[in-house]
């Protein structure tokens, strides 16, 4: 599955930049929010890019889809983002064809996460994978590939126990919570911003702590007021926010924000207070750590945590990349189906022609030439002809690529064209990409 290329001249890249070499304030800079990724989508299409999926989370910002060059994809998160050539230059990577179809399936099944086994980031991709396909930004392949993705990451859930207990982010927050703040129920919790992490880590305190005694701020009061009725706790405004920072034993940030929301100038405390910053870019100012009754985690220190369950969850691996070898052989069927149809039409035709030729040829010769009983002839000779060449092509042990390059090659078929020259301008992205 070495030539994806469905798109004529493009090539299937995926291209970004994750925790694994990007530290949270570099994310940060190349997060896109909401409105950043609509824009870059519809800047996408406006450029001739005719089907991607972008994906933007606390621990990585990615594109996957076609281009012509992978500048035209880098240029979609600098043009949307704060991070700069050179930062993505240190930090990014750049995957295509195989490389970045194995990629998305480590992303999209958790074998990539910060956390092993989180299964949040599969949401977060079909969400976005939405967006995409209502702006007519899906190919038949990127959605092939995507829902392929997605059940894979359904039966390595079901099928192994890699994602045994809660595995994201949001549990990591409430678990160190739970091992380094005593008598946990009775404290005074703060959960601000309740976006998608602000939610699953509140779900994770109700259900392990036990606690009452947690309030919710958002700048939006009402999307507070959802979860606050799902879960019967209490909503305070946004402009109380200072008066409840004071009560806090527990704070938890989880806001959207691009610069901090928090800093140690609306801290007045009396008293020892736990402050986790979920945020991307960061929420909580450093200097919050100048005052000696905080103590500030960030998600970076969560996903360090190795515990006994992680340690397990490593043991199911093999199992899970197992299942995923299966789901690709799966997509290889089909991606071959869709690569050598062309060719198998292509020659039909071709072998219609010769057909049609040599029928004229006869009817001018013979005096008593059967027309109805010739042209059946004929077409029978082409299908079984053609049959016989598609059922090399799916052969498993066949390369589909040589084998269409000679099948063209000798009965003089082809859909190559000269190829365009990239447009961007380089100079501008000075990216040397391996």
């Amino acid at each position: 599955m070495e030539n994806l290329n469905l798109s004529k001249h493009k090539t299937f890249y995926s291209i970004g930049l994750s925790y694994k070499k990007a530290d949270a304030e570099v994310r940060g800079k190349f997060s896109l929010d909401a409105n950043a990724k609509t824009n870059a989508l519809l800047q996408a299409k406006a450029s001739g890019i005719e089907s991607l999926v972008i994906i933007s989370t606390c621990n990585r910002t990615e594109i996957y889809g076609y281009a012509e060059h992978p500048f035209q994809l880098i240029k979609l998160i600098l043009e949307n983002s704060n991070g700069t050539v050179e930062e993505f230059q240190r930090v990014g990577f750049v995957y295509k064809n195989q490389e970045a179809i194995n990629h998305l399936f480590r992303v999209g099944t958790g074998l990539d996460s910060q956390i092993l086994g989180d299964f949040e980031i599969i949401g977060q991709i079909k969400s976005n994978f939405e967006e995409s396909r209502s702006l007519g930004l899906v190919n038949a392949f990127l959605d092939r590939l995507v829902n392929t993705v997605i059940q894979t990451s359904k039966r390595i859930k079901n099928e192994t126990e890699i994602s045994s207990g809660a595995t994201s982010v949001s549990f990591a927050a409430v678990q160190y919570i739970m091992k380094n703040v005593e008598d946990i129920g009775n404290k005074n919790i703060l959960l601000f911003g309740t976006g998608e992490i602000g939610r699953n880590t509140c779900e994770n305190l109700v259900k392990h702590t036990k606690n009452e005694k947690i309030t919710l701020i958002n700048r939006t009061k009402s999307t507070a007021e959802i979860l606050a009725g799902k879960l019967n706790l209490v909503v305070k405004d946004y402009s109380d926010l200072h008066l409840e920072l004071q009560k806090a034993d527990v704070l938890v940030v989880a806001t959207g924000a691009h610069n901090p929301t928090i800093d140690k100038a609306i801290l007045n405390l009396k008293k020892p207070m736990l402050i986790l910053d979920l945020s991307i870019p960061k929420n909580v100012h450093l200097n919050v750590q100048d005052l000696k009754e905080v103590t500030l985690i960030h998600m970076d220190h969560l996903s360090q945590m190795t515990d006994e369950t992680l340690e397990r969850r490593k043991q199911h691996i093999p199992a899970a990349e197992a299942i995923i070898e299966d789901m690709k052989l799966e997509l290889n069927i089909w991606m071959n189906g869709r690569k050598f149809a062309p060719t198998i039409q292509a020659l039909k035709a071709k072998l219609s022609d010769i057909v049609a030729g040599e029928l004229t040829f006869q009817r001018k010769k013979l005096s008593d030439f059967d027309e109805e009983q010739a042209e059946l002839i004929g077409s029978r000779i082409i299908q079984k002809i053609t049959n016989h060449f598609a059922s090399h092509l799916k052969d498993e042990n066949t390369s589909v690529d040589e084998s269409i390059e000679f099948i063209e090659k000798v009965f003089q078929i082809g859909f190559s064209t000269p190829k365009k020259e990239i447009s961007i301008a380089e100079e501008k992205y000075k990216i040397t990409l391996s």
